[in-house]
């Protein structure tokens, strides 16, 4: 099996080529990438040429516009990399019989409410990022081609910055930090979707009536505030420089930092779909984020 990995060198992206590398020959693209594997989404129509040179089984495409505030002073870029790249890639998929991984965002839904959403709960985005990643979506249903879209939602990773690695080193530096505890969601770390996707396009490959559209996060809930505290009360237990007291974390509403793009305050995504087709027990979103801290921590 041939696989085509775009977006290589991002969170999600780093963690896939590790996860795929037993499934077959994987090639790892990203815009920076060397002579004829550039995958410039900024231009996507020369996705074309890479998909033809490639000629890949499976494409996954790990590659996006995610600067959420960024999105909103420059919609067509946003548009372009979210939305029009993404639909060459599944037209081509088409045309090749390829299955096409894709990932999605809550960012899709308006938020509202208290209750984890399904896939077929009605979209109504907040923002520029949130409606260029449906309008992604859209085109790669109207292909034809076969595909899975997984939506997920607070990301992070060991590698590259984040929210965690954030508030470690806000509360080394300062004496108390004030954090949004109106927004509610589950931490979901880019090395358990890098997992989840090769089993999932192993057996999709091989059950195609498994394509469609997943939301695939960690197990459990929380607000930006309790994972703050969860991580640096972990680190404080570690012997971690911490300088901010444990009451010093204090929690905000999400108007104490007006930006550019509306948040969801719901963020919570419903996996019973995904855990029932593929048989998958998604761990607690505290689990792969000690993985994480362990691993700073002991470097």
């Amino acid at each position: 099996m041939k696989i085509l990995l775009l977006g290589k060198n991002g969170q999600v992206g780093w963690e896939l080529q590790r996860a795929l590398a037993p499934l077959g020959d994987v090639v790892g693209c990203d815009f920076d990438s060397p002579g004829e594997l550039a995958a410039d989404f900024a231009r996507p129509e020369l996705l074309r040429g890479l998909v033809a040179r490639v000629q890949p089984d499976v494409i996954v495409n790990a590659a996006a516009h995610t600067a959420v505030d960024k999105a909103e002073s420059e919609p067509e870029l946003a548009r372009t990399l979210n939305a029009a790249a993404p639909a060459v890639l599944a037209a081509e998929a088409a045309a090749r019989a390829a299955l096409l991984v894709h990932y999605s965002t809550d960012y899709v839904f308006d938020g509202s409410g208290s209750t984890p959403r399904d896939e077929d709960a009605p979209t109504g985005p907040l923002g520029v990022y949130g409606r260029t990643k449906l309008e992604g979506e859209q085109a790669i249903r109207a292909s034809g081609c076969a595909h899975l879209i997984l939506r997920t939602s607070w990301v992070y990773a060991a590698r590259g910055g984040n929210f965690a690695r954030t508030m470690l080193r806000l509360a080394a530096e300062r004496d108390a930090l004030d954090v949004v505890d109106d927004q509610i969601g589950a931490p979901t770390g880019a090395e358990l979707l890098a997992d989840i996707t090769a089993h999932a396009l192993l057996r999709t490959r091989r059950e195609p009536a498994l394509a469609g559209t997943y939301h695939c996060v960690a197990a459990g809930e929380t607000s930006w505030h309790g994972y703050a505290c969860h991580v640096i009360e972990t680190a404080r237990a570690h012997g971690q420089p911490v300088k901010a007291a444990p009451g010093a974390i204090r929690p905000v509403p999400s108007s104490a930092f007006p930006l550019p793009a509306r948040r969801p305050l719901n963020s919570r995504l419903a996996t019973t779909r995904l855990q029932q087709a593929f048989g998958f027990v998604l761990p607690p979103w505290q689990q792969g984020v000690a993985r994480v801290l362990d691993e700073w921590f002991t470097r």
